[in-house]
């Protein structure tokens, strides 16, 4: 009798634990064929990802083997190794946890991983990941296979902007690559500089960097807003930069147009709304904002006033609250706080 019970509560414990495996189908693809190799870097803390519970059963959230095989598996399933050079994943954390509620619950994921390109002198920053995401089971019961689901498109994410981002020129040891983060960001002149360099910046890494396109001036138009970079017969509208630093002042280039940059004694960031980083397709009316007293290197500026090519967006903008929006000095990324955008 003690056998047949022992026997009925082993079985019990097995089928409430179940288990979702992380599906790494979704092409990675590198069209041009640059890596030779890759490798798989797991760095996480905890091995463990996490678990969801679905009536009454624990499902754990897993790779089908180990991340470090699995990713691999995926990578050279979509990519033949014709390139010459050596890209490596560095995984710092992947964990899942449920907050349940009364009559629902919410699924948390949170991850975070960056890509090197390897060389001789060590491991060159290339991209990163780093964000949280949040599903609720009223809108989809199955929230296991949905946050296994957002890890396999996460990681798609970064290994596919990874092979068109620009490396950095620092190597990192091997060792030191926990620290990478910490590393970086010391070198990062532009947040040491007391004097800006005028001009227009191609992407994050050039602005971050400190290196602004040769030779382009910017132009203004008769109110005084920024439009083109101009060098010799060449002119570009200002909306293909990433950033521009005019008068000493930077500004960052936004969908609707561009915003004063400040900085604190941490960070980089903008103050904006969730309308004018993600604005509605039919919106094409192009604002000018601008900030107050201060900016990236502390001195005085004027006021930017809010200019509009369509006064009534000028008047929306007002009517609405401005959230501060970090940067991410590696990657150029917003870092959105939480629940940005939303009514409070």
């Amino acid at each position: 009798m003690k056998k047949i019970f022992f026997f009925l509560l082993l079985s019990g414990l097995f089928f409430a634990q179940k288990t979702e495996v992380i599906d790494l189908s979704k092409s990675i693809k590198d069209s041009k064929n640059t890596y030779n190799s890759f490798r798989v870097i797991d760095q996480r803390p905890n091995k463990e990802i996490g678990s969801i519970l679905f009536h009454k059963n624990q499902v754990n959230i897993v790779f089908e083997n180990n991340p470090s095989k699995d990713i691999s598996d995926w990578f050279y399933k979509y990519n033949k190794a014709k390139g010459n050079d050596k890209l490596v994943l560095l995984l710092e954390n992947i964990s899942i946890s449920e907050d349940i509620k009364e009559k629902y619950s919410i699924g948390k994921l949170e991850l975070r991983a960056s890509t090197f390109k390897k060389k001789n002198d060590g491991y060159h920053f290339v991209n990163r990941i780093d964000t949280i995401a949040t599903i609720s089971s009223r809108n989809t019961p199955y929230l296991a296979q949905s946050l296994a689901k957002k890890i396999t498109l996460s990681l798609a994410d970064l290994l596919k902007d990874s092979y068109n981002k620009t490396t950095w020129e620092f190597g990192i040891s091997e060792n030191d690559l926990a620290s990478y983060n910490s590393i970086l960001m010391d070198k990062l002149d532009i947040l040491k500089s007391d004097t800006l360099k005028e001009g227009v910046y191609k992407d994050s890494y050039s602005f971050f960097t400190h290196n602004p396109e040769p030779g382009y001036t910017i132009e203004t138009n008769s109110k005084g807003i920024a439009t083109k970079a101009v060098k010799s017969d060449d002119k570009k509208p200002i909306r293909n930069f990433y950033a521009f630093v005019h008068n000493g002042v930077p500004f960052k280039v936004i969908p609707v147009g561009y915003v004063e940059i400040f900085r604190d004694e941490m960070r980089l960031f903008i103050e904006v709304k969730k309308e004018e980083l993600f604005p509605e397709p039919n919106n094409s009316s192009m604002v000018v904002l601008g900030g107050g007293i201060g900016g990236l290197i502390g001195s005085i500026v004027a006021n930017v006033a809010i200019v509009a090519i369509d006064a009534s967006a000028a008047k929306k903008r007002n009517a609405m609250a401005g959230t501060e929006v970090s940067l991410d000095p590696l990657t150029g990324y917003y870092i959105l706080p939480e629940n940005f955008g939303k009514s409070k």
